[in-house]
């Protein structure tokens, strides 16, 4: 673990390089950070200045921002008291904070949260009162720029973010900016730390979110899917044992996978959708939720916005709705419908469009593969589709993707284990110099190349 440090340490050391061993202060700023560096510091938040100089005294602006947002809301201390002009000076320095640490402002982050912005966040929220719909949004939206890792999302759960956020949520606001911005938090702070995903789901933010999508307005609400996916991905890498599979079966008991499907059906917008996708893809977690999301017309829906992605050349989408299908088609009732659905056709269809993105054709060969597991009807299928053509294409023009040359030896593999007749034909079209090639290129590719070339019957396949 790293050492902690403070920022007053840091300023001692700084100050001690220039009065006791004579360096400039140039010199004595990098020789502190280097030196703390080595011995294991965590130098996150802390602010590499050199104390006393008239150039480096002016305060940090993520500090000056968080000084004046305590000060006002100290001055502001209760949802009653609070003026009109009270707040908007309240929610005009949290929007200020909230620009100063999104995106590249990692470190503007990390001084915050050194300096008690997630704490102070936290309690100003708490005290907002669901009326303050603006500064409750603007909150929110700061407080999820801040939490980026387990040390900001501990600092969250400790002064009890969880409840305070699911307390406002559950106040009945209608307003959509809280709903997105406070689920905003809820994605934020379950990223990369299980003890917070166990918070929220000990305060059934699975039912809330089971209500807020079963209001029509709510369908592109983004940070609703994002908050299902996150809630139910195993990130923490602290944990031998995630509890998120059984969080998935409990968010599919609810039915949040059916109204997702009925929102793919019906109302979710294109910017939307592959956060939808993505959400219902963390659910279907084993066969029966698998079977239950196609009964209730999942790969129909799929399928369809399938063709539109290809109509329309839009990767994004198409990828992710590929991906939820590949996920799908591990149940092998769900592989049935999708092929007698006329999906290889439509996959087929698909990489023609995409021709020149390999993502998209990776997507396809991750599904072909999936479809033709332990099912030589089905390899006989794919190749007579156009697969194996595919396969020999896709490596030939992307011979330095190294997925792609990877997902193409895995589709080669179950199009042949079961099915002699394909090993021929593939052989015959030179795909055993192209497996090889893959091998020798790319390190990632040599267990895959290694299997493809043992099931097609090559000699020294393990060279």
């Amino acid at each position: 673990m790293a050492i902690a440090i403070s920022q007053d340490a840091f300023d001692a050391m700084v100050r001690e390089n220039m009065e006791d061993l004579g360096m400039d202060p140039d010199e004595a700023l990098a020789d502190a950070v280097d030196a703390l560096t080595l011995q294991g510091a965590d130098l996150s938040g802390i602010i590499k200045r050199v104390p006393g100089e008239a150039a480096e005294a002016e305060v940090s602006p993520v500090m000056r921002v968080l000084d004046e947002l305590k000060a006002s809301a100290a001055a502001n201390d209760s949802a009653s008291g609070r003026s009109e002009e009270g707040i908007d000076m309240l929610a005009s320095l949290l929007d200020e904070l909230r620009e100063l640490c999104s995106g590249e402002g990692l470190e503007n982050a990390a001084v915050a949260v050194r300096n008690g912005a997630v704490e102070a966040l936290v309690a100003l929220c708490a005290s907002a009162g669901v009326k303050q719909e603006r500064l409750l949004a603007s909150g929110f939206k700061a407080l999820s720029s801040l939490l980026r890792d387990v040390g900001s999302t501990e600092k969250f759960r400790q002064s009890e973010g969880p409840q305070v956020v699911m307390d406002i949520l559950k106040g009945g606001s209608r307003s959509s900016d809280i709903l997105e911005s406070g689920f905003r938090v809820v994605a934020a702070a379950s990223a990369g730390n299980e003890v917070v995903k166990e918070c929220f789901m000990d305060l059934n933010v699975d039912e809330l979110i089971l209500q807020a999508m079963r209001e029509e307005s709510n369908s592109n609400v983004q940070s609703l899917y994002d908050a299902i996916r996150v809630l139910l991905t195993p990130d923490d890498n602290r944990v031998v044992a995630s509890q998120v599979y059984g969080y998935s079966r409990r968010f599919a008991e609810t039915g949040i996978a059916v109204v997702l499907v009925n929102a793919l059906r019906e109302k979710v917008a294109p910017s939307s959708l592959p956060s939808a996708c993505a959400a219902l893809k963390a659910i279907a977690v084993n066969d029966e939720i698998c079977r239950s999301i196609s009964e209730n017309g999942g790969i129909d829906v799929l399928l369809q916005c399938i063709d539109e992605a290809s109509e329309q050349k839009n990767k994004v989408i198409a990828r992710s709705c590929c991906s939820l299908l590949s996920k799908l088609a591990g149940s092998d009732a769900n592989k049935t419908t999708i092929i007698e659905r006329g999906g290889f056709d439509r996959f087929l269809k698909l990489t023609s469009r995409f021709s020149e993105d390999p993502p998209v054709i990776q997507e396809v060969m991750s599904m072909v593969t999936i479809l033709a597991l332990r099912s030589p009807e089905n390899a006989a299928r794919a190749m007579g589709a156009g697969y194996g053509t595919l396969a020999i294409r896709a490596m030939q023009k992307f011979p330095s993707s190294a997925q792609t040359q990877k997902q193409a030896c895995l589709m080669i593999r179950n199009l042949v284990v079961r099915n002699p007749e394909n090993r021929t034909i593939l052989l015959n079209n030179g795909v055993e110099k192209l497996i090889r090639k893959a091998k020798v290129m790319h390190a990632s590719c040599k267990d895959a190349a290694t299997s493809a070339l043992r099931d097609l019957g090559v000699d020294n396949y393990n060279s």
